[in-house]
């Protein structure tokens, strides 16, 4: 909007259409072709501009569709007006897809829920897990400067944001490229000093950052929520080591004790990935056991699907659809039944409460360890905390009162 622009709605026509892409699997690099004809549907004499992961990996692809005018790696994507400026005059596709060799910070950050702010630290991969595809499409590690993500995080809070999501692609890596010994838990420590921020709360961790140290830290520190979700992806060892996961289940099943021994109301949550390469009906039922074991409120599963140019692509043992289907099925099931069980245990208990919006007749908003609440209220609730009282579970939704 600063150089002119209007920003318009995608079904809108536009002269202008910029595609953000991503890769992370074959469905969303069909879904992203999908959108770029689309876009030409409905202006056929438009700029399309196509940017982000997708990019990066498969340049020469794209630039055989006929519908794309510029392609534009992620390291471009800051540039995207001097771009578009520069088609416009010289009507030539760019594609200069650089290679990340530091973060690159965009800015203002964009709030994506009425009191949360997420906060992003952290670009690239350097695990190469045998199914995944973002190392190559991301490019390393790469941390954003400390100060800048303080000074961001303290605008935000002045103009009202009560809670920020710490995220990245990898988290649990921030720091590492830096030349000073510094890692998450330093800036975690920074971003608790700042006065008006209620509340800090991690996105995807990954279980190896899960030590004593990191866990003595972190309890100190007042504003984090007691909820951490692991990119776990499997609870069998066999699994995990063709998946080049750098982890054991017992990794996990120490790192969770860890977790509940500090955080008496913790919350978690997880990646699983059913149907690897070579997941016998075995190796599926100790990912159950495991699952059920350490106590995972809600589970996001996902059933493998071959992402190509990667080691799992080629493994054998490819399992079918139909059996993915089935163990999908099971664990979502099992997801379902845990939560339940977590939530009537907070039946008659006072929860702190930070409100969103208004949905109906209630007012909504999650605890610290991130279950949603109801309430009925006559003042405005939206961006405030308060202590609400569970009085019964509803259709799957918590209600509780005001404590006065």
């Amino acid at each position: 909007m600063e150089s002119g622009y209007n920003i318009k709605e995608f079904n809108e026509k536009a002269d202008i259409y910029i595609v953000n892409t991503c890769t992370v699997t074959s469905m969303a690099d069909r879904k992203s072709r999908q959108i770029f004809r689309r876009a030409k549907q409905i202006n056929k004499d438009a700029i399309l501009a196509v940017v982000g992961c997708y990019v990066q990996v498969a340049k020469n692809v794209l630039k055989k569709i006929s519908e794309i005018d510029l392609i534009l790696g992620n390291n471009e994507k800051n540039d995207i007006v001097n771009y578009v400026e520069k088609y416009k005059e010289e009507r030539m596709i760019i594609s200069e897809i650089n290679k990340p060799q530091e973060y690159k910070d965009f800015g203002e950050t964009t709030y994506t829920e009425n009191v949360r702010a997420f906060i992003k630290v952290q670009d690239g991969c350097n695990n190469f897990c045998t199914y995944c595809i973002i190392p190559y499409a991301r490019g390393r590690v790469r941390s954003r400067d400390m100060n800048n993500t303080i000074n961001e995080i303290r605008m935000i809070t002045q103009k009202g944001i009560k809670e920020v999501v710490i995220t990245g692609i990898e988290i649990a890596s921030y720091g590492e490229d830096f030349k000073e010994k510094k890692g998450l838990i330093d800036l975690l420590e920074k971003i608790n000093e700042i006065q008006g921020l209620e509340r800090i709360r991690l996105g995807s961790i990954e279980p190896r950052l899960i030590t004593k140290e990191f866990v003595n830290r972190l309890r100190a520190l007042e504003k984090i929520c007691d909820q951490f979700h692991l990119s776990l992806q499997s609870g069998c060892d066999e699994t995990l080591n063709r998946m080049n996961r750098k982890y054991t289940t017992e990794d996990v099943r120490n790192g969770v004790k860890l977790l509940r021994e500090n955080f008496p109301d913790l919350m978690l949550t997880a990646d699983i990935i059913v149907g690897f390469p070579g997941e016998t009906d075995s190796e599926f039922e100790q990912t159950y056991k495991f699952l059920k074991e350490v106590g995972i409120y809600k589970i996001h599963t996902f059933k493998y699907s071959k992402r190509k140019d990667t080691v799992a692509e080629k493994m054998e043992n490819q399992v079918l659809p139909e059996v993915k289907d089935k163990r999908s099925k099971r664990i979502i099931e099992l997801s379902n039944e845990m939560q339940q069980e977590f939530n009537k245990k907070y039946l008659g208990r006072n929860v702190e409460v930070l409100f969103e919006e208004k949905d109906g007749q209630y007012y909504k908003g999650h605890t610290k360890n991130y279950m949603m609440i109801y309430t009925k209220s006559e003042e405005n609730l939206e961006n405030r905390i308060k202590f609400v009282r569970i009085n019964k579970i509803e259709n799957k939704k918590i209600i509780g009162e005001i404590k006065k």
